[in-house]
């Protein structure tokens, strides 16, 4: 999803992302995965597709001396700033099925849209990989990710008996299908296009620095 103009970027979750995941992660589920668990699928897990959300980096120079020296140790050596892993996102691409198998955000970005882009850019890279289709799990008492996945043509197709051990609470099978049809594609364009003003609004009044 190209959103340049937008203070947020997307990219593939590196190992030194996992301190950070592991903090929104605990604040985010009661039975939390383990930096463990996070190191494999980024390391031994073929079919794994796994992504964070940061503020857009940034290139920094690195303070020099004045000078023709200083002016081009400026010019070679810049530094990226990196900004805070606010959410998190991955599936699974087994055959032709795309298994969205975590999503979270941090408690004090939600409701800004960054839940939303992360699931746009999921579904995107889906498609990239010739899924044919998009299926995840959800908590049945969560209407408000169901909404959000109803958003995207996720359907409800099945039900999981206590599928949660923290509460034995079931879960809703529900799948996206036909992701790679012309009629998908238009509704995926039309939710970007809606996700790209929300994103602008909740980012004029975000402050990167607010998380502690």
């Amino acid at each position: 999803m190209e959103l340049e103009d937008l203070p947020y970027v997307v990219e593939p979750m590196q190992i030194s992302d996992i301190p950070e995941v592991m903090r929104i992660e605990h604040q985010s589920f009661s039975t939390p995965w383990s930096a463990n668990a996070y190191a494999y699928e980024l390391r031994m897990n073929r079919r794994a597709h796994y992504f964070v959300v940061r503020p857009r980096a940034s290139l920094t120079e690195l303070p020099e001396p004045n000078g023709w020296w200083g002016g081009l140790r400026r010019l070679f050596f810049r530094r990226r700033r990196r900004g805070r892993v606010l959410g998190y996102g991955g599936f699974w691409k087994v055959v032709d099925e795309a298994h969205i198998s975590t999503i979270a955000v941090h408690p004090r970005m939600r409701r800004r849209g960054l839940g939303e882009l992360l699931m746009v850019h999921m579904i995107e890279e889906a498609i990239a990989l010739g899924a044919a289709f998009v299926t995840l799990e959800v908590r049945v008492s969560n209407v408000g990710a169901q909404r959000l996945y109803e958003k995207y043509g996720f359907e409800r197709v099945g039900r999981r008996k206590e599928y949660y051990s923290d509460n034995r609470e079931d879960a809703w099978i529900m799948t996206a299908p036909d992701i790679q049809t012309l009629a998908y594609r238009a509704l995926l364009e039309r939710n970007k296009r809606a996700l790209r003003e929300k994103l602008r609004r909740a980012a004029s009044h975000a402050v990167h620095g607010e998380m502690v």
